[in-house]
């Protein structure tokens, strides 16, 4: 069972509530994300651009983009390489954009995830050589195709690269080198002896970085390389980046743009999924607009997503943003069923006991996998990951907890892969299919962390009694806002709880409504998102039947319970309500 584990962290909450004119309730929950000091306050709660650090700090920032001014003096062919997920395509998106503003002569490729697989792969080195592309630039990609970049420098092809993802490294005798390329010029802030604080960049935000110096270089108005935050602020969310430091900056000027963005492609997208540009966050980034760009990638080609952005023609955009709808749709439908699959596969497949969970399905499609391990890393509370049978052997998508680095892990068993890479918290892979087995085996043996140890603790803001919210509350927490990775939504919990009456509610009748009473009596709204019937049955075991019919039916009955939960608004009718969210129970 998961631990609750409040907060405990000492700061003077009455002062600093004071000094920046907040509930103390606030400024305990800014102290319990590591901001401390007046000044990380004051960027945490209305930090802007100024606040950004220096892109000149990058190692080979410089160089890369001086590189760059002289193949567009030249007027060579340069072509692009990003990736088909929605950090990839804003990447590319971007770096087109900016490189046709300064007038080179430019194109873009985005792998197609089945045909060319993740990144710079031999085949697009191949076909940009026979196309007479005189140079690459990656976005989101290229820090790992060692293998790759030296075939192209061996014709003589000049590499840019631009990523985020973590650099690959050996390991002898307790020592970790960092493996090279031979690459032109390399931006990554994750190499060891790059200059830049920020680590946290998503591939967006290191190629928006990158056009900041070049415009510079060009003597553009800065004003222009921030109109395109709103690719910025998508990009990092959808990448679940930390929304930290210069990650928040980036997200809340992002979204301050894209509600008036003049990219008709945006607009279009934004129309489709009944998103209102005036109330977009964070949120539909990452559950509304995000997973549409993304089934292109999964089941169709990311080149359609990229059309819609490069596009200035509204028929086509409304077009194209009607077909990532559909997309995603289908994409949702196969993600239950390889769910399903997923679950059985647990259940059945006697890996009870196994921290890390290595499921094989073959049949399911190779786009879906790390959906398919998020949502079973959700259940099961553990690290995941999901294998399929591709073209070209086994491929797969991993998912991690807070507690378990997935990349790292997996560098013990570089021997099993054909290619890997990836993220503390996520990672792709190709291996053999006589290696799955092993894999399975050694990732576990290996593994550092035993089940109850890798399950991660909910961790709690404070102990506070539901009477204590307030719509007042609620509004000051948009000032924590954008919520994500190490910037959650705050969270609360009350005990000894008892029900006044609740209520099915949806469609399909599985969201519960309850009407919970404070330790003064008083009434307060609840709604429930999760599993109703394993609640149910909880509630069934503890408290009996009649109980739980006593408390369906609005009469006495004697369930007490606790909770942790989460406090939002609720519009209905022009009016606003006080909503409690409950996330777990016990």
């Amino acid at each position: 069972m998961r631990q609750w584990m409040v907060a405990a962290k000492k700061a003077d909450f009455y002062a600093i509530a004071e000094k920046f004119h907040v509930d103390p309730v606030v400024a305990r929950i800014i102290r319990n994300r590591e901001v401390i000091g007046e000044k990380n306050i004051r960027i945490y709660l209305g930090g802007n651009l100024s606040d950004l650090s220096d892109p000149h700090q990058m190692k080979d920032m410089d160089r890369l983009v001086e590189i760059l001014a002289q193949k567009i003096r030249k007027q060579v062919r340069i072509r692009i390489i990003g990736d088909y997920d929605v950090d990839g395509v804003t990447s590319s998106h971007l770096f087109l954009m900016a490189l046709r503003r300064v007038g080179a002569k430019v194109d873009v490729v985005i792998p197609h995830r089945i045909q060319d697989g993740y990144g710079l792969s031999l085949h697009l080195l191949q076909q940009a050589k026979e196309d007479g592309v005189d140079t690459i630039l990656t976005c989101d990609n290229g820090i790992a195709a060692i293998d790759e970049i030296a075939w192209a420098k061996a014709q003589k092809m000049t590499v840019l690269v631009t990523d985020h993802h973590a650099v690959p490294f050996e390991e002898h005798e307790g020592r970790r080198t960092e493996k090279k390329s031979l690459a032109d010029a390399v931006v990554n802030p994750h190499q060891q002896d790059c200059g830049y604080s920020y680590k946290e960049l998503c591939g967006a935000g290191v190629a928006w970085n990158v056009i900041r110096v070049l415009y510079e270089n060009y003597d553009m108005d800065k004003r222009e390389a921030e109109d395109l935050l709103d690719f910025v602020a998508m990009a990092t969310v959808c990448d679940v980046m930390s929304l930290t430091g210069e990650n928040r900056i980036l997200v809340k000027e992002g979204l301050k743009r894209i509600r008036h963005t003049k990219n008709i492609g945006l607009q279009a997208l934004m129309q489709a999924c009944n998103v209102q540009p005036e109330n977009i966050s964070a949120y539909h980034f990452g559950y509304v607009l995000g997973p549409c760009v993304n089934a292109t990638g999964r089941l169709d080609t990311a080149r359609h997503a990229l059309r819609l952005f490069e596009t200035g023609q509204e028929t086509e955009a409304e077009e194209i943003a009607r077909d990532l709808v559909d997309l995603n749709q289908e994409r949702k439908e196969l993600t239950l069923q390889g769910v399903e699959m997923a679950k059985k596969l647990c259940e059945e497949g006697g890996y009870e006991n196994d921290p890390v969970l290595v499921l094989f399905l073959p049949d399911v499609h190779e786009s879906i996998a790390g959906l398919i391990a998020g949502r079973i890393r959700e259940m099961y509370n553990r690290p995941v990951f999901v294998l399929t049978r591709g073209e070209e052997g086994v491929k797969g998508s991993g998912r991690s907890t807070e507690n378990y680095s997935m990349y790292e892990n997996m560098c013990g068993c570089a021997e099993l892969f054909t290619k890997f890479g990836g993220h503390p918290m996520a990672a792709g892979l190709s291996l053999p299919e006589e290696n799955v087995e092993k894999f399975r085996r050694k990732i576990n043996e290996n593994c550092p962390l035993t089940v109850e140890e890798v399950c991660p603790d909910i961790h709690i803001d404070m102990a506070m009694p539901v009477g204590y919210a307030s719509t007042e509350l609620v509004h000051q927490f948009a000032l924590l806002e954008p919520f994500g990775k190490d910037n959650p939504s705050p969270l609360f919990a009350d005990r000894n709880l008892s029900i006044s009456r609740m209520w099915l509610i949806g469609k399909n009748r599985n969201v519960l409504r309850m009407s919970v009473l404070s330790e003064y009596g008083q009434p307060v709204p609840v709604i429930f998102f999760g599993d109703v019937e394993t609640l149910f049955a909880y509630f069934t075991e503890k408290f009996g039947q009649e109980e739980v019919e006593n408390a369906l039916h609005g009469r006495k009955n004697r369930i007490l319970f606790s909770m942790v939960y989460t406090a939002k608004i609720d519009f209905y009718q022009g009016n606003e309500n006080l909503q409690l969210e409950m996330k777990y129970y016990r």
